[in-house]
């Protein structure tokens, strides 16, 4: 299995707007070969940070949707959005390989 954490800080007023969002997000990801699982994680003690979490069953799957149309049109139309400040920021991406459970 293989783990993306996309990780980000907003304004903590800001916070819901986002969350907002990604629980309206396209679900596109969710048809893509070897997609397994979508959370949003947000800190529970810094309100802004807020994580993306993917869960692939291989690194070779998520590298493809990395590269796929989907992906590429779902990144363009979040640097339109409406509030610059939330188009304009750039996540902290960490990949993990799961070595044991």
């Amino acid at each position: 299995m293989y783990i993306v954490h996309s990780t980000f800080k907003v304004p903590e007023e800001k916070a819901e707007e986002v969350i907002q969002i990604y629980k309206n997000r396209s679900r596109k990801v969710d048809k893509a070969v070897g997609f397994v699982a979508f959370r949003l994680l947000q800190n529970s003690k810094r309100k802004g940070e807020i994580t993306v979490h993917l869960e692939w069953d291989n690194k070779e799957n998520y590298l493809n949707w990395v590269r796929s149309k989907e992906f590429k049109d779902i990144h363009e139309l979040e640097k339109k959005y409406p509030d610059q400040e939330l188009a304009s920021i750039i996540p902290e991406v960490h990949q993990y390989e799961v070595v044991a459970e």
